[in-house]
């Protein structure tokens, strides 16, 4: 089952700025996670209302929320590893 893949504001707004060679490796593991959402290495952040899961892709952080019912995988943010929590 392959999930639909949506962005929140602060997710579009990091990967405009950003560099080619990040935004490459964002989007590929962006892409694994459309196949797979709970790959190897994933795991819950804690404290937070909604079952909120991140995935790391070197130093940063890909903070996102599995929709099941909608089939759906909103990328809440994207950030280092300090800002991201």
């Amino acid at each position: 089952m392959t999930f639909n893949v949506e962005f929140d504001n602060q997710p579009e707004r990091f990967l405009k700025k950003s560099d080619k060679q990040l935004i490459e490796r964002l989007l590929k593991e962006i892409e694994r996670l459309r196949d797979d959402p709970f790959p190897q290495g994933v795991k819950r952040v804690h404290g937070r209302e909604e079952k909120t899961f991140r995935t790391r892709v070197g130093d940063y952080r890909i903070l996102y929320v599995v929709f099941f019912e909608d089939n759906c995988i909103l990328i809440s943010k994207i950030d280092k590893r300090p800002r991201a929590y």
